[in-house]
């Protein structure tokens, strides 16, 4: 049946109106706190495959039934335990839903022949007057078309189930953005099916211990059967073709830089937007889960309005709390295609102003362990090479070589007297130096080391900056500077200023790097500051995938 579908503003009138159709055997788009439902009366079979025929949805995808009021849970499950008491004290009305064993008067239709039937309680009140007029349980999953992007707004179920359905009630957008919570509930325990709202700590501030199901993140087999919806399909997922990449955002800018393509786009977080030339999608911000719980399936149907765009690179969240429940819509929306960069080698780059004491940074990183590749010490390298000192000598004298040794300090006096001399020798000595520092790294790589420190003084200069993680700069005064430069190399105060003034401003510096060293005291407060960075540097906080891992108080 064809329906000319109308969107209804929530007053009493039209909440009343659309109560009727559903005691009618009709569809209704009903808002939630959570996504927009597609809502038909739980007891009435035929009702509720009309839910599965509008949406395209598989008939083994259980559906979830909604109440108005705790007191009606007794009539939709056969037993109350205490543990699904304290649950339902703590969080109804709210985005969680719990699997419980049902009762008969529950179809087969809408547990997808299971013995237990997913309930909850929703603190929309729109969907709570709905279900209170109604004077049944509704049976309401996603109202949108199966597979695609769960609806947040109520033009979002006009846009795919226009036509199915006589009405919608507008309740705005979804607070929540993401679908509820599922658990299976235990003694004392619950095991999550599907991540939400209510995370793993909120759930062990009410029962001893928290489980993370296998099929949050693994893909079930086409045979198996699931107590929750949202754990078997492809869900939530635009026409475009999503792939998951989960690393730094400097190895995801160099994905998206080698692997994008005509019709490439990127979903990233709001912050991060400026970095790309491509198409941008955002979904909130990197500090706030729920602001990309929020926006996650808008940014999802937004991809859909641009039919230029194939492909879609996404950033992924973090996977704990509410990250973890984003992290699982993303991860069904590409179908699993997730390429994983966490464990590659960080390349952190070092760098700063002459006699700030980079080099003792350096030595300091590298007996923690970490491994150190020296441009400095490359640079003696490569200037061994005849066809090298020819160039030098070329471009800043032969008097440069004395019996086919190099003068360093006859060249650094030459090539530090200006810019456009030190921009001359820069385009010589970068090539090389940076061909044989990436040799380097590949093979402390190859050796094992998942941390490396590529010590360059000209890092921005020479453009090696791009190939690092994250930029450590080390900082002091220029008068502190001035003095260590002329005691450890021998200088007049004038030779030091000039080495000084060839360098990048300290508010460059600064503003370019990811971690800064100020070395202005003693030896040990600089390395105080260098043992709290090579912390961060071995540790980084990267949260694990969460499979099949148990949480418990203490």
């Amino acid at each position: 049946m064809q329906y000319e579908t109308q969107v209804w503003e929530p007053t009493p009138e039209h909440i009343a109106q659309a109560a009727k159709l559903l005691r009618r055997g009709e569809l209704v788009g009903m808002p939630t706190e959570t996504v927009y439902g597609l809502a038909a009366n739980a007891l009435d079979e035929q009702a509720v495959a009309k839910i599965f025929a509008a949406k395209g949805r598989p008939m083994d995808n259980p559906l979830i039934v909604h109440i108005a009021k705790k007191e009606e849970l007794g009539r939709i499950v056969r037993e109350i335990t205490p543990t699904v008491q304290k649950l339902v004290d703590a969080f109804w009305p709210g985005p969680l839903t719990m699997v419980l064993p049902r009762r008969p008067e529950i179809s087969d239709a809408v547990t997808a022949g299971l013995d237990t039937v997913a309930v909850r309680l929703p603190s929309h009140p729109v969907a709570r007057k709905l279900i209170e007029e109604a004077g049944v349980p509704l049976a309401a999953p996603s109202a949108n078309t199966s597979g695609k992007p769960s609806p947040t707004r109520a033009n979002h179920v006009y846009h795919d189930l226009k036509g199915k359905l006589p009405c919608i009630l507008d309740g705005g957008s979804c607070q929540v953005g993401l679908e509820s919570t599922v658990i299976a509930v235990g003694e004392n325990s619950a095991r999550i099916l599907r991540p939400g709202r209510v995370t793993v700590g909120d759930l062990l501030k009410v029962v001893e211990q928290v489980q993370v199901d296998d099929g949050v993140f693994t893909k079930l087999e086409g045979n198996q059967k699931v107590a929750s919806p949202g754990m078997k399909y492809k869900h939530y997922a635009p026409s475009a073709h999503v792939v998951m990449v989960d690393g730094s955002i400097t190895q995801f800018c160099d994905y998206v830089r080698t692997h994008a393509q005509e019709g490439t786009a990127v979903l990233v977080f709001d912050r991060e937007k400026s970095l790309f030339d491509l198409p941008v999608f955002t979904y909130g911000s990197f500090s706030d889960q729920e602001s990309q719980a929020s926006r996650l399936f808008d940014a999802l149907r937004q991809m859909d309005e641009r039919k230029d765009i194939k492909t879609v690179y996404a950033r992924a969240p973090f996977r704990d709390e509410v990250g973890m429940a984003v992290y699982n819509r993303l991860l069904r929306a590409c179908g699993f295609d997730v390429v994983d960069l966490k464990n590659k080698t960080h390349v952190y780059g070092l760098t700063g102003q002459t006699g700030a004491g980079k080099s003792t940074v350096a030595d300091l990183l590298r007996k923690q362990g970490i491994g150190v590749v020296d441009c400095d010490l490359i640079a003696r390298e490569v200037t061994q090479s005849p066809a090298l000192l020819e160039r030098l000598a070329k471009h800043f004298g032969k008097d440069i070589l004395e019996h086919g040794k190099l003068n360093r300090q006859l060249l650094a006096d030459r090539a530090f007297a200006s810019k456009e001399a030190t921009q001359r020798l820069n385009r010589i000595m970068f090539p090389p130096i940076l061909k044989e520092a990436r040799e380097q790294m590949d093979r402390l790589a190859a050796a094992g080391h998942r941390v490396i420190l590529l010590d360059a003084p000209t890092l921005f200069e020479s453009g090696a900056d791009a190939q690092c993680d994250a930029v450590i700069t080390v900082v002091a005064k220029d008068a502190v500077r001035c003095k260590r430069i002329m005691a450890r190399d021998g200088l007049t105060k004038e030779q030091a200023q000039a080495r000084m003034d060839a360098q990048l401003s300290r508010e460059f510096l600064e503003a370019h790097s990811d971690y800064l060293l100020v070395n202005d005291g003693t030896p040990e407060e600089l390395k105080e500051q260098v043992l709290a960075l090579a912390m961060k540097l071995k540790h980084p906080q990267l949260a694990g995938s969460g499979k099949g891992q148990d949480y418990g108080k203490g």
